[in-house]
């Protein structure tokens, strides 16, 4: 039997898949999908798919991968979607088809535990606040009990504390082979079960850091498997970005003098003065930013030899002090790094930020964009404008006939706006593969509506955020809140959220939650538990990593507001440069760039609504462009086919229809 025909058959009614996994319910997109994909798994080549919410893309990519029999490398956008795919749906299908596959999960070096850095934080331990010791105490005690040393076991742990980089490794700084807890490094452990494995999750970050560098791992590992499967494959291009260019931040150089001053008070003690090293380094650092000013995020142009709205002559200056700086403690390191592999690794940091300093302050490749990005420290960025050359030179080219029999899938619910997926392969440098578009298997006109609200101001008039905001506080409670509003900017996101918490203050019927209060993850439990736990009414007011990625169904969240159209900020760096290489290829910008990233962004935003079929909610864009420009029938027909609704009196009715998905009228609509 072909490996088609058994995935038809895994797929049918009454299969191994419908008789073990209870909520496993036969779709024929799903299966479509699931087809496609063995077919390339048995020929080899390239496919894109394009999952509507809800077909069940997960298993529809699995199901062929498992029932193959050959190496597999899974990688998703996220370590938490790593995590679930790795300890929640593998393993359901590997029961359910009955099938020995070793897997293994493997991450960057940042997200385990490292034995030797550990030891080196429990020396310094003296320096550092309460807080830091009250974390570190807890890091060292589930040190002697984990197993695979993953950071993401520890329960309580603060995904944003500053201990993690004192107690994880970078490839700075890691000491490899010569490390003194080389035998049970954690990083070297999960690299070895990845080896053993047949089946193998990773994640897009840790993919394109170990192609840039070939470190190891994926450089191993990849040239043994024979399919690799991308899933929230929208994510690539940019998080390819990160890995493919320069960069240079004054944080880098923070860490490096600190840790300059550690090691060499530890190690090499009054033969070279570490605590003047150190400071001429931090301070070079903290000079160049404070050269900048601007509190606040912002990317700067760099088109020519210094960033727009800095002064040059201070900036060449801070530049060649901040290379002297690395440069004296690479040589003073230089005089005693005989005495250990610490002051080796440091050597070689120093020198490769020497190097970036000297590169900074040369030209820009022409063939590339330069920006400096402002915030609490600076990023000095260098970047190609998309990674499609680095797919094609480093990932699908070959001259071997195994690797040319090797197949790369590539999947999301949202990859573009037209048949081709044009937004996704070009930039991928995926033009000639085999597209495939699946459908929502979602009633939509019966389980969502839309409302484009007309009597709005403009998006860029001052009282929009605040109209937004009343528009949300007259229709929220009306479903106990539920509510998911999603800004295109933090300045609306303060807005909006601060309007709001006014206006519910003196009632306290509403809880108003506000990216960054807390942990993503912290607020999505409170967002859930709002529902349930028969308090005041919950409203969360979020931006940016909030408008995909989440995965809320059911009647907890029944209303998403998006505040304007989320079209690419037309000043910024990367942009810009994208925008001219369009137009100096006879194309337009706006219709070739602006639209499709404003529909995928769209898409992605209004995707939190409706996330099963049991699901009901409303979706409102508080953007009258919508309804006023010719373009915004083109983003309107980039959404799921929800009915629409055309004033707030309809919008009130259908949220005061809602109550469960259980007791509601099935035909609301």
């Amino acid at each position: 039997m072909s490996l088609q025909d058994r995935v038809e058959q895994a797929f049918a009614p009454g299969s191994a898949l419908s008789r073990s996994i209870e909520q496993f319910n036969p779709r024929a997109g799903q299966t479509e999908m699931a087809i496609a994909i063995a077919r390339t798994i048995d020929n080899g080549g390239t496919l894109v798919v394009e999952a509507g919410t809800g077909v069940g893309k997960t298993f529809s990519y699995l199901v062929p991968a498992l029932l193959s029999g050959a190496r597999v490398l899974l990688s998703t956008a996220t370590k938490t979607l790593q995590d679930q795919l790795f300890g929640r749906d593998l393993p359901q299908l590997v029961q359910a088809l009955g099938l020995p596959v070793r897997r293994a999960l493997l991450k960057g070096r940042g997200s385990y535990l490292c034995l030797h850095r550990l030891e080196l934080a429990r020396q310094d331990a003296v320096s550092r606040d309460r807080i830091a010791m009250r974390t570190l105490a807890k890091i060292e005690q589930w040190s002697h009990v984990t197993k695979s040393g993953d950071l993401a076991e520890l329960a309580g742990l603060d995904e944003r504390s500053p201990m993690l980089p004192h107690v994880t490794s970078t490839r700075e700084n890691c000491l490899g082979a010569q490390c003194p807890k080389f035998r049970g490094c954690h990083v070297n452990q999960a690299r070895r079960e990845a080896l053993a494995a047949d089946v193998v999750v990773i994640n897009h970050h840790l993919f394109f850091a170990d192609l840039a560098v070939r470190e190891s791992g994926m450089a191993e590992l990849l040239p043994t498997v024979q399919t690799v499967i991308f899933d929230e494959a929208h994510q690539l291009n940019e998080t390819g970005l990160q890995f493919l260019g320069r960069h240079l931040t004054t944080g880098q150089v923070i860490d490096f003098a600190r840790d300059l001053l550690a090691v060499g008070l530890q190690q090499a003690r009054g033969l070279k003065d570490w605590q003047q090293l150190a400071a001429d380094t931090e301070r070079a650092a903290r000079d160049l930013r404070m050269l900048v000013g601007r509190p606040t995020a912002v990317r700067l142009r760099w088109s020519d030899a210094v960033p727009d709205q800095v002064e040059p002559h201070g900036w060449g200056e801070c530049m060649a002090a901040l290379h002297e700086a690395c440069a004296n403690a690479v040589a003073a390191i230089g005089g005693v790094v005989e005495l250990g592999p610490d002051l080796e690794r440091l050597r070689e940091r120093g020198a490769g930020l020497a190097t970036l300093a000297e590169f900074f302050l040369k030209q820009r490749d022409p063939a590339c964009v330069r920006w400096l990005d402002v915030g609490a420290q600076l990023r000095l960025i260098e970047s190609p404008l998309d990674i499609a050359q680095a797919v094609q030179d480093k990932v699908l080219k070959s001259n071997n006939e195994a690797d040319n029999r090797r197949s790369w899938i590539f999947t999301s619910a949202t990859l573009g706006d037209d048949p081709l997926l044009r937004w996704f392969t070009e930039p991928c440098g995926l033009s000639g593969a085999r597209i495939l578009r699946v459908e929502s298997p979602f009633d939509y006109q019966s389980q969502a509506a839309l409302y484009v609200p007309r009597d709005l101001p403009k998006p860029n008039d001052p009282e929009h955020s605040a109209q937004v905001a009343g528009l949300v506080a007259r229709v929220a409670p009306l479903i106990g809140g539920r509510t998911l509003v999603l800004t295109t900017t933090l300045r609306a996101l303060r807005g909006i959220s601060e309007a709001l918490t006014l206006y519910f203050s003196a009632s306290q019927t509403m809880r108003i939650l506000v990216q960054g209060q807390g942990p993503k993850r912290e607020l999505m439990d409170r967002f859930r538990n709002a529902a349930s736990d028969g308090g005041p009414g919950c409203i969360l007011v979020a931006s940016a990593s909030f408008w995909e990625g989440i995965d809320i169904p059911g009647d907890a969240l029944q209303l998403v507001v998006i505040d304007k159209l989320p079209f690419p900020p037309p000043n910024d760096p990367l942009v810009e440069a994208r925008s001219s290489r369009l137009e100096a290829a006879g194309r337009s910008a706006f219709n070739d760039y602006f639209i499709p990233e404003a529909a995928v962004a769209l898409k992605q935003g209004a995707g939190r609504l409706i996330r099963r079929e049991s699901d009901r909610g409303a979706l409102v864009l508080c953007d009258t462009r919508l309804v006023s420009m010719g373009y915004g029938r083109r983003l309107l027909a980039a959404l799921p086919p929800m009915r629409r609704i055309k004033a707030e009196a309809e919008l009130v009715d259908v949220l005061s229809g809602f109550t469960t998905p259980s007791t509601m009228d099935p035909n609301w609509a």
